[in-house]
């Protein structure tokens, strides 16, 4: 049997995994994956809404059968024997958290040195509803100089996919309008749980101008 097309120029899945997600996605019956993937390389890629422990599952799951190969950020601790294998094998990629250069930094770095990598971040940083969501996808992709990717799941229509993509253009308001209209309409397993779709620097006053 073989698995879809693979059109898109990001990571590739393998077939097992698609066929593995096919089978979850069987189980829940009624769900869709819209078959709408970005023609980038690398990209910033947000999972949300967050707000259940369903959601990972959900989202490997859905990128599967996407046939894309996504990676997330996690402590180095995460990665040492005897789980580190199986950290790595679900995407994840080490960074210290002890260091310096920040965890923004490092993520740019990584994006910049891969040739292809789609990095998943869950914007909302919590399944608990937040006034803001963190602002580090932003500025990771911001520095990397890679679009952002909306990633959705909905269970009020019991739909998966990817959808608005775009490279950020430094004007924060402007492009958290963008994203905020993407995500008025889905509704995450809890909505009520849902943060919102605001950064905290959106709501900060700039410096006034010297006089002198």
């Amino acid at each position: 049997m073989k698995g879809p097309k693979v059109t898109h120029c990001g990571p590739v899945k393998g077939i097992l995994w698609y066929w593995i997600a096919r089978v979850y996605f069987l189980i829940f019956r009624g769900w869709t994956v819209v078959d709408q993937i970005p023609q980038h390389k690398k990209t910033v890629f947000i999972a949300g809404p967050h707000t259940s422990n369903w959601d990972m599952p959900f989202m490997v799951a859905a990128a599967a059968i996407l046939r894309v190969q996504i990676s997330w950020m996690g402590k180095d601790s995460l990665f040492k024997f005897p789980f580190g294998w199986f950290m790595r094998l679900l995407g994840g990629t080490p960074v210290d958290r002890s260091s310096p250069q920040g965890l923004v930094a490092q993520a740019a770095d990584i994006l910049t040195s891969k040739e292809r990598f789609f990095f998943a971040v869950p914007a909302s940083g919590t399944r608990k509803r937040k006034e803001y969501w963190k602002s580090g996808f932003y500025h990771i992709a911001l520095a990397a100089n890679v679009p952002i990717t909306c990633g959705y799941l909905d269970f009020a229509k019991r739909e998966a996919g990817l959808g608005l993509s775009f490279v950020p253009t430094g004007d924060i308001s402007a492009d958290m309008d963008r994203i905020r209209a993407f995500y008025k309409d889905i509704q995450g397993k809890y909505p009520e749980k849902t943060s919102r779709v605001r950064l905290r620097i959106e709501d900060k006053s700039p410096p006034e101008e010297s006089s002198t």
